[in-house]
């Protein structure tokens, strides 16, 4: 694997992230907190995983940017900028839920999560999105 392969692999560990968030969102709805909190643990890591492989192609490779179409350009921007704004946004929300839940302070955990968890897949998704726009749709090799 090449530093060129990482774009791929972070947009199918964020897909990952998104379907074990969704997993643990129907777990918890279901009062399986065991299922929950495997779910939870497993969109952490893969998260975490996640940001080292991007800090990794981005040292290496650079800056990429989204240039044609450009027609296109402004609504990927738009996205991209909501996709940084919110990544970064939910790295404290994230701790602090994982925080609480260790605790076993469910009342601040759900409250935390409640905000934490739509955010954190919006990010997720929207990596996948990026990643496709950008190497798949319109690559700008």
């Amino acid at each position: 694997m090449s530093v060129q392969d990482l774009p791929a692999v972070n947009a199918t560990l964020n897909g990952l992230s998104a379907l074990m968030l969704l997993a643990g969102f129907v777990f918890i709805k279901k009062g399986n907190r065991k299922a929950h909190q495997k779910c939870m643990i497993g969109a952490f890591s893969t998260s975490v995983v996640f940001l080292v492989c991007y800090l990794i192609y981005h040292f290496n490779a650079g800056h990429t940017s989204f240039k044609d179409p450009a027609w296109f350009r402004p609504l990927y921007l738009a996205l991209l900028l909501t996709h940084v704004l919110l990544a970064v946004v939910i790295v404290p929300l994230i701790l602090k839920a994982l925080y609480h839940a260790a605790k076993g302070q469910f009342e601040k955990h759900r409250a935390v999560a409640r905000w934490a968890w739509p955010l954190w897949m919006y990010v997720s998704v929207t990596g996948v999105v990026i990643y496709l726009l950008l190497y798949q749709i319109f690559p700008q090799g």
